[in-house]
């Protein structure tokens, strides 16, 4: 299971040009493709502010986006918030990414990022 950053998960639901070759290889070879529910979250907020465009109204494209068979939705559990206020230091202040981090690490899962500063971290697995 690889779980996806929420940037790359619009990109990849959305077929954009942004997604690399071997991002779109990765998520290819997965046979479950997991979502941190913070990433709907993220859409809605970036989306509302217009920092995000989607064809239609956001209800369709969550639903087209989550529709995808491979698609798991992780919730936010109580161990994931916890692990979030836990990661090792340093980690950035950003409380999305704390908690997709804080997931991929209670999935034990490799993280799909194009994100540098999670990339530099240690502490979790990227791909």
């Amino acid at each position: 299971m690889v779980l996806l950053d929420t940037h790359i998960w619009v990109w990849w639901a959305d077929e954009d040009a942004q997604l690399s070759d071997s991002a779109k290889a990765t998520i290819a070879q997965e046979t479950e493709v997991a979502i941190s529910a913070i990433s709907c979250w993220e859409i809605a907020k970036a989306a509302e502010r217009g920092a995000l465009r989607l064809d239609g109204p956001l209800e369709d494209w969550m639903g087209a986006a989550l529709s995808e068979p491979r698609i798991r939705l992780i919730p936010l559990t109580p161990e994931i918030a916890i692990e979030s206020t836990r990661l090792p230091r340093p980690f950035h202040r950003d409380p999305a990414d704390q908690i997709i981090v804080a997931t991929a690490r209670v999935l034990g899962a490799s993280l799909l990022t194009a994100d540098r500063k999670i990339r530099r971290y240690p502490h979790v697995s990227t791909v």
